[in-house]
């Protein structure tokens, strides 16, 4: 992390080119209290900037797919990002940190109007974006949060059916990333137990796969359709959520509950072609678990989720992992399974549904101070779809890190992971930091 920080030898050169003396000795009353006022902005001007912290990087990635889509012809899609995050302490008990988001590429995933976006309400990612902006008050025991935040919960590494207060942009189904979501937080921590409560007072919906690109996989009697999009109802309540966890003897424990809304949508259809996203009313209950044992750490999450207005189907997601870590060699494996308790006639985009059934897995090896290597892999527990990405990372001095991957996807066309076989992609990054 970049900080912009005074030294105390700055301070103390500055202080002595300042020294004060009497009138008509060196100086006259005037001089004086010119140098008084400057040592003062000069000493104000150093704490605040021990107090300040910034940090950013400019990213830049070239991704190549092999075969081409239905509905999607492009083989290349470069992208850039900018990111550039701050942080002041206002007080011992008060810390303010922000962050924005300036994006661009090739293949119109995202927008071209220059606005700056806050809500993460549009299709495509924004052009300018508010990445978050948000105020941390801690007093003792008690953390408090507020404004646009990223929320986790749940303590498995492959899969997290409890982490409802984390929207991910699937426009890349298999690599999503997190959206920061609108919300006041207030953590209660005894150190043996901790009390979450989160209030979302403003919905933020996860986003899709874009309609005309490869990530979006219509049936085939869809073919030749025009599909018009009437946009999205979005809901107007809040959402709630209360989590407890307990540190115990040679365990963890947690418990959540969830009251609010779907971040994925269900697609309602209507005549002449036209559909709609919404988003049905959830409640979740949930519970996690992390055991270490002599060889291996056992780690357990699962979440029934439950359907208020009857607009979605209920079911259950669980997922167990084992975790060991051998020197630079790190590794996770587990299983993801679902059941479905009742049925709902509709169409829903639901990978978290879509990656159980299935055997899960991540693997990665630190080479050196600058080099590793990681793999992550998934395969449908009946063998008709798997994914596969190996991700190989290297540092360049001080501010470069060079990436490159490669995605392999296979399957039969009615499973999930099998629908995008037609996808597998290779990647190459370079992020510069600061």
């Amino acid at each position: 992390m970049g900080s912009a920080r005074t030294h105390a030898c700055s301070v103390h050169t500055h202080v002595n080119a300042f020294r004060f003396s009497k009138p008509g000795v060196g100086m006259s009353a005037d001089a004086a209290r010119t140098s008084a006022c400057a040592t003062v902005v000069l000493l104000i001007s150093c704490l605040s900037a021990q107090n300040f912290s910034q940090r950013g990087f400019v990213e830049t990635n070239l991704t190549l797919y092999p075969e081409t889509a239905p509905n999607d012809s492009g083989r290349a899609v470069g992208d850039a990002l900018f990111r550039y995050q701050a942080s002041y302490k206002v007080r011992p008990w008060l810390r303010i940190s922000g962050a924005l988001d300036a994006a661009f590429d090739t293949h119109e995933q995202v927008e071209r109007s220059a606005h700056l976006d806050w809500q993460d309400r549009s299709l495509q990612r924004p052009l300018l974006s508010l990445r978050e902006l948000n105020a941390t008050i801690s007093k003792g025991k008690l953390t408090a949060e507020f404004g646009k935040q990223f929320i986790r919960w749940g303590k498995a590494d492959l899969l997290n059916p409890t982490d409802r207060f984390a929207p991910k942009d699937f426009l890349s189904v298999t690599d999503p990333g997190f959206l920061a979501v609108t919300a006041a937080r207030v953590i209660y921590d005894t150190g043996s137990d901790s009390f979450d409560l989160v209030w979302q007072p403003r919905f933020t919906p996860s986003r899709t796969p874009l309609l005309d690109q490869r990530w979006t996989v219509l049936p085939e009697s869809l073919d030749n359709v025009t599909l018009h999009d009437l946009g999205s109802v979005f809901p107007g309540r809040s959402s709630f959520g209360a989590r407890w966890n307990h540190v115990g003897s040679g365990y963890e424990v947690s418990a959540s509950f969830y009251d609010g809304f779907n971040s994925l949508p269900i697609f309602q259809a209507y005549a002449n072609d036209d559909f709609r996203r919404l988003y049905p009313a959830l409640r979740l209950y949930g519970a996690d678990a992390a055991v270490p044992l002599p060889w291996f750490t056992v780690k357990t999450e699962a979440a029934y989720y439950t359907s208020p207005d009857k607009r979605q189907d209920e079911y259950v997601i669980y997922v167990i992992q084992f975790e060991r870590q051998i020197k630079e060699f790190a590794i996770v494996a587990g299983y993801a399974g679902d059941a479905v308790t009742s049925y709902r006639p509709g169409l829903q985009f639901s990978p978290e549904l879509g990656f159980a059934r299935a055997v899960l897995a991540h693997a990665q090896y630190t080479i050196d101070s600058t080099r590793s290597v990681a793999a992550d892999a998934a395969v449908r527990q009946n063998g008709e779809g798997s994914w596969l990405r190996t991700v190989y990372s290297q540092s360049v001095g001080q501010h470069w890190r060079v990436t490159a991957g490669y995605t392999w996807i296979r399957g039969d066309p009615s499973d999930f992971l099998g629908e995008y076989h037609r996808n597998s992609y290779a990647l190459l990054a370079l992020r510069f930091s600061f």
